[in-house]
């Protein structure tokens, strides 16, 4: 690949910025892109994450030039593109289908965007070589599209966008094709070459495994808007919503009331479980808050006479392998918790067994106010109700 699409300078704020992003369709109810508000460094790739329909595509290919927005802007290293053709964005992008020609072979798929660009003949052999190298299909150079692999296929895909050494990179639901073996292999292919090449990356997926473990910054959307943008991390460990909570990994969110703060953290006394100290969201002293507490960070022991710790009954016990997923109701008429712990590391309890429930006080986390929760045209989460 040409000098300029090597790394960039790291740690430049700011190289694709969407500013009040919107999309409203005529005859839809609600706008399917609330103003959304982004910056992606420079170099770096982040992730879009939502459930189907909640606007991520759409966003996707506002910035690809593809759709036209309602309102907002898109800039480039501070040029406005809002308006721009899609040729004159300087963006590549690879679709869901991988849009490859099956009349070509894997070279000229490559060398088509050049070809339109008219790049001089020396000058495309070179820059097709150097993609076919840097996605590991030279030898596959005069294959038919139709004798390749899906991989291949997703890895064609992007070596045909990068070739033209765009300043952005697009992918959408760029894996949702492959079986979850081939995922796997290519989340580690893309990640390799989004970091050979330096390319300012934007993808979208409903994926959070895919989220998580690809991305420098995530992004969640649900009803058209960003409920959270952070490091894979944050997200995981620390959701500002109930709603990240839940997409993003599983979730127990309980009910309960919020007591006096002490400092970062908030006492919270939960029905069944007692008063427990959360960090996150703030929340006035008597108000309904929602806790959030991971199954994994949840123990369970055997219940012994006279202890006065959170008790339970085993409903279900799941084996999946690496762990067991439990589900245990507390008390008689609690709400019932996911609990799930590695395989072999404790005793094993079966359906009807009587076990105490802890956890690590750094575990609950404060997620938001009931009454602060969700949008007003969004619909509850799913949660269990401790009041």
């Amino acid at each position: 690949m040409g000098d300029t699409a090597r790394r960039a300078p790291a740690g430049t704020a700011g190289h694709l910025v969407l500013d009040g992003l919107a999309k409203t369709y005529p005859g839809k109810d609600g706008a399917a892109v609330r103003g959304i508000d982004l910056a992606v460094e420079r170099g770096s790739m982040l992730a879009v994450l939502g459930p189907s329909g909640c606007g991520k595509s759409t966003t996707l290919r506002m910035i690809a030039g593809l759709v036209p927005p309602t309102a907002g802007t898109v800039r480039v290293d501070g040029r406005d593109i809002t308006d721009s053709p899609v040729h004159r964005r300087d963006m590549g992008v690879v679709f869901q289908s991988y849009a490859l020609f099956p009349h070509l072979d894997v070279a000229r798929n490559i060398a088509f965007g050049l070809e339109m660009r008219k790049v001089p003949k020396t000058e495309l052999k070179r820059r097709v070589d150097d993609a076919l190298s840097l996605v590991r299909l030279g030898h596959l150079a005069g294959r038919r599209i139709a004798q390749l692999s899906g991989g291949q296929q997703q890895r064609v895909a992007l070596a045909r966008a990068l070739v033209v050494e765009p300043a952005v990179l697009l992918l959408d639901e760029p894996l949702s094709n492959l079986d979850a073996r081939l995922r796997s292999a290519m989340r580690d292919e893309i990640c390799r070459i989004q970091r050979e090449t330096g390319v300012t990356t934007v993808f979208v997926t409903h994926d959070q495994q895919e989220a998580l473990s690809m991305a420098d910054r995530v992004a969640v959307m649900n009803h058209g808007r960003i409920e959270q943008v952070g490091t894979p991390e944050d997200i995981y460990e620390r959701p500002a919503r109930p709603f990240v909570a839940e997409f993003v990994g599983r979730a127990n969110l309980l009910d309960g009331t919020a007591g006096d703060p002490d400092g970062e953290r908030t006492s919270v006394e939960l029905p069944g479980l007692g008063t427990v100290s959360a960090a996150g969201a703030r929340v006035a002293r008597g108000r309904t808050a929602v806790v959030m507490l991971r199954p994994h960070r949840i123990a369970l022991t055997a219940a012994a006479p006279g202890t006065g710790g959170a008790r339970g009954t085993v409903l279900s016990a799941g084996y999946a392998g690496e762990t067991v997923a439990y589900r245990v109701r507390v008390g008689d008429t609690g709400p019932v918790l996911d609990v799930e712990r590695p395989t072999g590391a404790q005793r094993s309890f079966g359906p009807g067994a009587e076990v105490e429930l802890s956890w690590d006080p750094e575990a609950p986390r404060l997620v938001a106010a009931v009454e602060d929760s969700e949008p007003a045209e969004a619909a509850e989460p799913v949660r269990e109700s401790l009041s």
